[in-house]
């Protein structure tokens, strides 16, 4: 038994071949020409659309390009942001935010799918930004950017303040003015944007610009840093809820305050500043202390100090007087000593008695031995012995002579072997012009001056190929022999 259909033409709906019949008012279209007529009447139907939903599954790749998915609780929509618009996106997206997007419907023939074109996102309703405001928050914690152990005190008093804000909104003013008031202090402004696109990437590169100032640079680099900006919605503020803020603020090497708003708004700069706030006025009264209160606490240190030399001097004097009375007076301390001098006295008085005394017997016997014939007879012997040690003079003019004689064969052996003394025989030195003897003919062809010394003084002469021509004779040296 056969199963299949017949193949036989003109069996009705189980041709084998497909073929146009009379009447047949549906074409057999291609699957490109089918999803592009799908792609046009999605597009020219859907050509703007705004979609409610969760974000899932929110990836950006390296292009820049963003791939998501907006669901609720019955369906599902793919989405895609293209490089430009996503840059131009407000607050990163990330998964479980509940957005509004806006843009257009289309196809993706290549996967039989559609999918939306988003040109704008925003965050569905303050109750979604504060939910994606406090999962943010609770992952930066996480991290421990809000730890208390990073605060780190402020200086007392700062010699260079930084302040990151607008530079033409009231803050700026406002924190100028405060300051002059408490403390004038240098202040350093970098002009950054408070809101809006690209504030946030701005008000971070200038913290991270102020703590890469060096400390001995151009520009100071300040002791403290100020990020200020004035009230607004949860919208205005939102610049100070990104990441790349909250992260310069907590990295930087210099003590920050938070002022941003108002006395009840926060922003997780706030959480990441070693001090925050309530406004950036009271930002200026915290930087800096109040200078009269300074000058007014030195007095009373001053005074105080005073008071207490005063106080340290007046009980010195009462230990005084109390140790004075214990001691013994000048009389007391003097019976004594006066005792021993009088002691003294006779004891010195006795003691030159008995030295006298002895120094008459000493005097007595040497006057003994100091009679004119015993010191005769002690000078008749010291000159016998000086007569018998005196030296004889001819021992000392014969050692003279011969030295003399030898100093004389010397000298008369060097003046026979001067090399002048050949000359006085005829005889002719001959040197070169420059210094060095001439001892053979090839040298005094080769040289083109000499100089001949004669016994009567020396010639310049010049030599050419074997030929001489005098010069002027040079005066005569005298005669050293």
């Amino acid at each position: 038994m056969n199963d299949f259909p017949s193949t036989q033409p003109g069996s009705g709906e189980g041709r084998l071949l497909a073929e146009e019949l009379p009447g047949d008012n549906a074409p057999a279209q291609s699957v490109s020409e089918l999803s592009g007529a799908l792609k046009r009447s999605v597009e020219s139907q859907f050509g703007h659309v705004r979609v409610r939903g969760e974000i899932s599954g929110f990836k950006r790749v390296a292009s820049g390009h963003c791939y998501l998915a907006l669901k609720d609780d019955g369906a599902v929509i793919d989405g895609v942001i293209w490089k430009g618009q996503a840059n131009m996106l407000r607050f990163r997206p990330e998964d479980g935010i509940e957005v509004i997007a806006t843009g257009r419907l289309t196809t993706y023939p290549g996967r039989s799918k559609y999918q939306i074109v988003i040109d704008r996102m925003e965050i569905a309703g303050a109750g979604a930004l504060m939910a994606l405001l406090d999962q943010r928050r609770r992952a930066l914690a996480a991290e421990g950017l809000f730890d208390e152990g990073r605060k780190r005190p402020l200086p007392f008093l700062p010699r260079v303040i930084g302040v990151v804000t607008s530079p033409t909104g009231a803050v700026i003013r406002d924190i100028l003015h405060r300051l002059e008031d408490r403390c004038p202090t240098r202040v350093i402004l970098w002009p950054v944007l408070v809101q809006g696109e690209g504030a946030a990437q701005q008000v971070a590169n200038a913290v991270r610009g102020f703590g890469a100032l060096a400390p001995d640079g151009p520009i100071p680099r300040p002791d403290l840093l100020i990020v200020a900006r004035g009230g607004g919605s949860i919208e205005d503020l939102w610049a100070f809820n990104e990441e790349a803020v909250v992260r310069s603020v907590a990295e930087s090497p210099i003590p920050v305050i938070s002022a941003v708003g108002h006395e009840t708004d926060t922003t997780l700069c706030d959480f990441a500043a070693d001090l925050r706030a309530p406004t950036p006025t009271a930002a200026a009264e915290i930087a800096v202390p109040v200078r009269a209160d300074l000058a007014h606490h030195i007095r009373e240190l001053g005074a105080r100090a005073g008071r207490l030399l005063a106080r340290y001097q007046e009980r010195a004097g009462e230990r005084f007087e109390a140790i004075a009375r214990l001691l013994p007076g000048p009389a007391q301390l003097l019976d004594a000593r006066r005792q021993q001098v009088d002691d003294l006295g006779e004891r010195v008085g006795r003691g030159l008695e008995r030295r006298i005394a002895i120094a008459r017997g000493d005097l007595a016997h040497a006057a003994g031995a100091l009679r004119p014939a015993l010191l005769a007879q002690r000078l008749a012997r010291a000159t016998e012995r000086f007569e018998a040690v005196r030296l004889d003079p001819q021992l000392v003019t014969r050692r003279i002579d011969e030295r003399r004689d030898r100093l004389d064969r010397i000298w008369r052996l060097a003046e026979s072997l001067h090399p002048d003394r050949p000359l006085r025989l005829g005889y002719v030195r001959v040197e070169k012009r420059g210094g060095g003897v001439v001892a053979s003919a090839d040298a005094a062809r080769t040289a083109t001056a000499l100089t001949l010394h004669f016994a009567d003084g020396p010639v310049d002469v010049r030599t050419d190929r074997g030929g001489k021509a005098a010069s002027a004779p040079v005066p005569a040296q005298p005669d050293l022999f």
